[in-house]
Formats: C-alpha cells, structure tokens, sequence
C-alpha cells in the first residue's frame, strides 16, 4: 500500500495538480491538508472521479484536512482525545481527520503553526502536541499490534539538518527545544518517522516559502512527516519525496510525501 502526506494550500486552488498528481503518483491513500474550505466548497470530484472514497473535514477559509482512498474508508473520526481548541470561546479547529484505509488508521494532521514563541498560538501548538501524543499512547497502550499513521503537517523540523540554515531561525517557532520535545515525546510514544531513513538530509525538505526564490535557492524546510506505529512501521520497504510537485506555475508550497509499505 502507498501512502501520502500533502499540505496542497488550498484544495480549489490546485485541484486540477491534485488530480494529474493522482494520476502520476498511483498512491492508494492521501492525507491531504489547508484544503482552505468549507464543506460544500471541498472539490471532492478530483478524488472520486480517479476512483477515490473521500472524506473531508472544512469549517472556514482556514485550515481544514481530508483523506482519500481507494482501499477503503471507514469509520471516520473528525478529532482525537483531548484535541485542544483555538479561540474565545475555545473552538476544536478542523486539523484532524481519520479512517480505516486498507487495515490502517490514517490521520490526516494540521499541527498549529505557533506563530511566535511569545504568541498564546504557540502554547496552543504544543498543548495540540501533547494531546496527540496522548491519544496515540492510550491506542499503543489498548493495542500494541494497531497500525496507525499519523500523517500531515507538523510545523515542527525536530534535526537541525531539517532547515537550510540554523542561524535564520534563531528566536523563531518550528527549531525551538519545546516544539522538538513534543515532536519527539511522539516517537517515544512509539510512532517512527518512516520516510527519514530512505530519505536522508541534510537539504532533503518538503516545504519551501514562496517568498525570496526559497525554491530554487533551497532555502526549505522538512516538516512534513508520516509517523508510523510499531506494527506498521514494520511494513515500510521505502518513502521519497515528490519535489518534482514543488516545481512550476501553481504548486502548492509543500512537496508530498509518500511512504511504501509491503
């Protein structure tokens, strides 16, 4: 089975790639995040017209997650245990979502941004962290052979090798020791990232600025992941990154990520 993790910004905006990338890419399932629309706005025909089940989650303009399958698409969840909200009233954002794809309990992940380490959105970003960390313990902890994935946008580059320059990000959100301890507290838990070791850094990255020529500068970021549990990560025989769908008019600033499994 083929797995795929991809921030596309903005499902409208770059429906028409996402369906030649379907095409091209021949996964069976994609978590798909920043779809940027509500429920009657998501452009579920891409994925269903290339033989795709599709579930979306979309409450604004913002955020929003989906995943889509061809091996299934079951039981679908819409937050985990404990998912902290944004806001006053506190409000759970649509940054999660989740089915049963071929046997596999895919998440489709948001992380929040986090802003600056001095913004409430920061804090945010790790209670959001802790709280994922605990859901998938408490699963491990019912099932120890479950096979889960936590895929999506992390916003967190846990190894310095993870961006272009250490120097640049000094006093800012995604490096700090606080975000890689909550990224790591997830490994702990027992969730590999399974993608690094087919593709090693330093300057592998999924995720470029459209600002200042980031791109073609290499200038990037890997914050992007697919997490496995125990039983799955045993079944992973390779992973790449799609930086050939970070190139030319209209791509979306994060490349996919995909993951190969026996």
């Amino acid at each position: 089975m083929r797995i795929a993790t991809w921030n596309v910004n903005s499902m409208r905006a770059r429906k028409d790639r996402v369906a030649a990338w379907l095409e091209r890419s021949d996964v069976d399932v994609v978590a798909v995040q920043e779809t940027k629309c509500r429920e009657d706005q998501f452009p579920a025909g891409v994925f269903t017209e290339a033989g795709y089940e599709v579930a979306h989650y979309g409450l604004s303009q913002w955020n929003g997650v989906a995943i889509a399958s061809r091996v299934g698409l079951d039981d679908v969840l819409t937050s985990f245990s404990g998912q902290p909200g944004w806001g006053d009233p506190e409000q759970v954002e649509a940054r999660a979502i989740s089915a049963v794809c071929g046997g596999v309990r895919v998440w489709s992940l948001y992380v929040p941004n986090g802003r600056e380490i001095d913004d409430p959105h920061y804090d945010y970003k790790l209670r959001w962290l802790e709280a994922l960390r605990a859901d998938g313990a408490a699963r491990l902890a019912e099932d120890p052979q479950a096979q889960i994935a936590f895929c999506g946008d992390f916003n967190v580059a846990p190894e310095d090798d993870d961006v272009w320059d250490m120097e640049a990000f000094e006093g800012k959100t995604h490096v700090t020791a606080k975000e890689r301890s909550a990224f790591t507290a997830l490994n702990d838990a027992g969730f590999t990232d399974v993608a690094r070791a087919s593709t090693p850094g330093p300057g592998v990255y999924t995720f470029w600025d459209y600002q200042n020529l980031s791109f073609p500068k290499k200038k990037g970021m890997r914050i992007d992941f697919v997490l496995a549990s125990p039983a799955l990560a045993e079944r992973v025989s390779g992973a790449r990154v799609d930086r050939e769908e970070r190139k030319g008019k209209g791509a979306s600033d994060h490349a996919p990520v995909i993951v190969e499994t026996d």
